[in-house]
């Protein structure tokens, strides 16, 4: 598995701290994130899924705690639209350059608005995935917002 990937590149490009963990993905997880926090031991609270929606018909990225869903009403208020749903799989690949499980906020084809659930800014650090699957980044959640210039609000349903 490489550890270099465009979202990598990104975060050293913005002089970002971040340590690398790789775990074995499961593609038949019912869960990726879930199954991620577990096979890193660490709290799904502090494991971030990075999700792809539609608000209004344009792309948003959406990051929020593994073990918590999405509220569309809530997403689309954070991001200033009306209506808001989820990306279908092969159009999230094709936005982001990544593959599903593998979808980094970082480094993505092109960049989107992106909304991060406000409470994971409480924790110290917490993981982002880093471009492929089976790969996350380890880092203080403030440099996920500042970095990508994400609107921090409740998300959760």
């Amino acid at each position: 598995m490489s550890k270099v990937t465009p979202a990598t590149r990104a975060l050293e490009a913005a002089g970002v701290a971040f340590t690398i963990r790789t775990y074995d993905y499961d593609p038949d997880a019912g869960s990726i994130g879930l199954q991620a926090a577990a096979a890193l031991g660490e709290d799904p609270a502090r494991v971030l899924k990075t999700l792809m929606a539609l608000v209004d018909g344009k792309p948003v990225c959406v990051i929020v705690p593994s073990d918590q869903e999405v509220s569309m009403k809530k997403l689309a208020a954070a991001a200033g639209g009306k209506s808001a749903q989820m990306m279908k799989p092969p159009e999230a690949e094709r936005v982001t350059g990544y593959k599903v499980g593998g979808i980094s906020p970082f480094g993505q084809r092109k960049q989107v608005g992106t909304v991060i659930e406000q409470s994971a800014l409480a924790h110290g650090h917490v993981y982002v995935n880093g471009g492929q699957r089976g790969l996350q980044v380890r880092l203080r959640p403030t440099d996920v917002r500042d970095v990508l210039k994400a609107v921090a609000a409740e998300l959760v349903a």
